[in-house]
């Protein structure tokens, strides 16, 4: 299993639900959270995947839906960093 965490400084503030929807789309995605600090609105966008999974694919069916749902004609904040991480442990 691998996971991507983002790190967004600020979390954007819209229902970021449609890309969790579009993301599982995908095969091999297995879950997605997005979390918030309540205090300085900073956040941490965590993504589980199967080995396999396509990430570039990931990205292209999120892409594919803010294009759909017009996101892009504001501007937003873009996370800080992304990391790949390989899960070794898991419960």
């Amino acid at each position: 299993m691998i996971a991507r965490v983002a790190v967004w400084e600020p979390m954007p503030d819209d229902d970021r639900q449609w890309v969790i929807d579009a993301a599982k789309a995908v095969p091999g995605v297995l879950g997605s959270y997005h979390l918030v600090d309540p205090a300085t609105g900073n956040g941490l966008s965590i993504a589980f995947f199967e080995d396999d999974t396509d990430l570039a694919e990931v990205r292209a069916a999120i892409a594919r839906r803010a294009d759909e749902i017009g996101w892009h004609t504001t501007p937003r904040p873009a996370p800080k960093s992304e990391t790949i991480y390989r899960v070794i442990r898991s419960g």
